[in-house]
């Protein structure tokens, strides 16, 4: 008996000892031999939770599928019939308007996009979709179509407003650009090459972009949302689907994405949209002179003691400087109390004032600070183009 004991002593730690080099050597043996055990427990209570099922048809933690879904419904077609187009825009700007090849001798179909943004059937769009259209056709994501009515364009900003006339329109929530941050998800919606209504995501690359020769007031968005012709006008959203520009130019040579496009933020559109609707035109100020960057060499030459503002280089004549004593060779630096440092702060401040009113404009002239009162007047309308 106790030969026996001493037999099964002995098995019993050679098994032990053999067990502790297998589990520190070779564990995963030893999950192979569990893996049954697991299956069977599996079988009446499955490791995947049972709601992983229902997640399935969820939407994915990054996907942006909500906020296009939102979002797309409001984004219609734009088709306007134009006359011939004589000439091609040369630089790298291209705007997304897309022409059809009708040939010089008929008229043209430009395709362009736009926004539903009231239950009242206005839209947004770019004022270069609509420019000497004679029919502007709009074409809803649901298959509707109805004739569209110019309300009214600024193509100082390239905006324009149309009105349709259907029920149960699909409206975008408007978002607000404020709050938008560089490196923000984004969404491109529009109808570009006309091969339907397409969506495109991105992010935010910029803020603020202007001096870019598109449009004679810039402050633009700028992304990476891959925009191509036939965008113009169509929506850029944020994540939760909300509108918060109006896409309007990309810079390419060739005419396709290069990863550079250009929206108009909706805080902006809607003041001329609300200018439009009220007015029929946006009112700017205008006092009558052409400008030019202060550079530190005319600062020297002159012995001006400002380092800082905006140099004059010529006045209108009986414009509003000019009727105040303003002459060239002066440097503005304030306009109605707000520093100018830069033409196009310059240009931006002025339009800001209301015509038919009083603002005090500070200048150097050589050694003498001097303040002018002007009578703001009313910003020409810009020239159409002839193309």
């Amino acid at each position: 008996m106790r030969r026996i004991w001493l037999i099964f002593s002995q098995a019993v730690t050679v098994f032990l000892a053999l067990g502790f080099v297998v589990a520190t050597l070779k564990p995963q043996w030893l999950a192979r031999l569990q893996a049954p055990a697991q299956i069977s427990v599996g079988s009446h209570a499955p490791a995947i939770p049972p709601a992983s099922a229902a997640s399935a048809a969820a939407e994915p933690a990054r996907s942006m599928r909500g906020a296009a879904q939102r979002a797309s419904p409001a984004v219609v077609s734009i088709s306007a019939s134009k006359a011939p187009r004589r000439t091609q825009q040369a630089d790298g700007w291209q705007r997304f308007h897309r022409f059809g090849n009708g040939g010089e001798a008929r008229p043209q179909v430009g395709l362009g996009s736009g926004v539903i943004v009231s239950q009242q059937g206005y839209l947004l769009t770019n004022a270069h979709v609509v420019a000497g259209a004679s029919e502007i056709e709009v074409r809803l994501s649901d298959g509707r179509q109805a004739r569209a009515e110019l309300v009214g364009a600024d193509p100082e900003t390239d905006l324009a407003v149309l009105k349709i006339s259907l029920d149960k329109l699909p409206v975008i929530a408007l978002g607000a650009t404020t709050s938008l941050q560089v490196g923000d998800s984004v969404l491109a919606i529009g109808n570009p090459f006309d091969v339907g209504q397409t969506v495109t995501s991105g992010i935010v690359s910029a803020l603020g972009r202007n001096q870019l020769g598109i449009s004679t007031f810039e402050n633009f968005i700028q992304t990476d949302a891959a925009i191509n012709p036939g965008n113009s006008g169509g929506a850029l959203v944020d994540a939760e689907g909300r509108l918060i520009g109006i896409n309007t130019a990309i810079y390419s040579n060739s005419g396709g994405s290069l990863g550079i496009g250009f929206a108009i933020p909706i805080d902006a559109a809607l003041q001329v949209m609300q200018a439009l609707l009220k007015d029929g035109l946006v009112a700017r100020g205008w006092i009558g002179v052409q400008t030019r960057e202060l550079t530190p060499e005319f600062v020297e030459a002159f012995k001006l003691s400002v380092k800082e503002g905006v140099l004059i280089s010529a006045v209108v004549v009986d414009a509003p400087a000019a009727k105040a004593g303003i002459k060239p060779g002066d440097v503005v630096t304030q306009v109605a109390n707000k520093t100018v440092r830069s033409p196009a702060e310059l240009l931006a401040a002025v339009a800001a004032l209301t015509p038919k009113t009083q603002a005090a404009v500070a200048v150097q002239r050589g050694s003498q600070a001097l303040v002018f009162q002007l009578a703001i007047g009313q910003r020409p309308l810009p020239q159409a183009d002839e193309d």
